[in-house]
């Protein structure tokens, strides 16, 4: 990174500003301390594409009245270990964060809880969510619908959204064990944190509106499955458990993240956590992942690798580096940040790919 074109902060700083900037927008302020704690945290490990280059666009959509700022959160139980949570469309990250919190009451009764999310927003990394879960000494799966822009294997227009899945472990010695992924090449975040840096993305990435491999991020017309057919196949499997199963709209039919800022995304979300207790026991469990990590980490590595890491490892030491060095921010966001203004009528209208021209 060139220094001249960020700015570093320290992730207090950094959530200081963010915080501030949604209150502006409108949210309440536990409920703009709970984003911006979740942004802060993305990007001090190197999520960028799901940190403080998302405030505008947030803040624009709480401004005119697509995330709630007065939302009416019921529970529904359908058995002891499973609950709907109605998030009345307030901002996802909240949504999904208490829906965590009531999975993991349902797993330390039950051994295993799950709760079905309706009606929220984009609820940014699932890594967030995994991590809090694993440090309580629970394994974790998440999945979150998105809104349609995959070109699906075979196919030539989106039907699926990049439908990220997330599952945690936790450990006894170390950070646990915290996995991520958009079940597209790439996350869409990734391609607004290159617009955001006018860098090119590569040509595996996305297509453009004529199906040629896009390398230009402002031409993404189009984003593409991991392992095709395959990613296809986890696509599908998020839509289904984390949308159709909770009732909410489905495949082309969910809502686009730009189409009208001034309404709800009715999105779904689903968290699944289980107990290790009921299972092989919770330090029996933490030992064999402890074992597990120690060998992955004395395999020998591949040519040009110089260590094997478990997925997920590399954000631990890009959060130390950030810790100590201040998280870098692009000039641009960070004097939005610091400016009097809420946002600049950008995103409104946009097409999926948030291109309103």
């Amino acid at each position: 990174m060139a220094n001249e074109e960020f700015v570093r902060l320290s992730f207090e700083e950094l959530k200081s500003l963010m915080k501030n900037k949604f209150i502006a927008a409108g949210l309440p302020e536990d409920h703009a301390e709970a984003v911006a704690d979740h942004l802060a945290y993305a990007d001090s490990r190197g999520v960028h594409s799901h940190g403080a280059v998302r405030v505008e666009y947030y803040s624009e959509r709480i401004a005119k009245g697509g995330s709630n700022t007065n939302p009416d959160f019921s529970y529904e139980k359908k058995s002891d270990s499973i609950t709907i949570l109605d998030g009345d469309n307030a901002v996802g990250h909240l949504v999904a964060l208490k829906g965590m919190e009531e999975a993991l009451n349902l797993a330390e009764k039950t051994g295993a809880g799950i709760v079905g999310m309706k009606r929220l927003g984009h609820c940014g990394t699932l890594s967030y969510f995994l991590r809090k879960a694993a440090e309580k000494g629970y394994v974790m799966l998440s999945m979150a619908q998105s809104d349609p822009m995959v070109v699906l294997y075979g196919g030539a227009e989106p039907y699926f959204g990049t439908n990220p899945i997330g599952f945690c472990a936790p450990r006894k010695n170390g950070s646990p064990v915290v996995f991520d992924m958009a079940t597209t090449v790439a996350s869409w975040g990734k391609i607004l944190d290159a617009r955001a840096k006018n860098k090119e993305i590569p040509d595996s990435w996305a297509v453009d509106a004529e199906g040629k491999a896009a390398t230009d991020p402002n031409k993404v017309a189009g984003l593409l499955p991991v392992a095709g057919a395959k990613g296809s196949g986890l696509m599908l499997m998020v839509d289904v458990l984390a949308g159709v199963l909770m009732g909410q709209p489905s495949g082309k039919h969910v809502s686009s993240m730009y189409a009208n800022l001034s309404e709800g995304r009715e999105l779904g979300q689903i968290h699944i956590v289980l107990n290790p207790d009921f299972f092989v026991g919770k330090d029996a469990f933490m030992d064999a992942i402890d074992n597990m990590v120690s060998e992955i980490h004395e395999m020998k590595p591949a040519e040009n690798f110089s260590n094997v890491f478990y997925p997920g490892e590399r954000s631990d030491t890009v959060y130390a580096d950030y810790l100590k060095n201040g998280i870098p921010i692009t000039k641009e966001i960070h004097e939005y940040l610091i400016s009097d203004d809420v946002h600049y009528n950008r995103y409104d209208h946009g097409n999926a790919f948030g291109k309103t021209d």
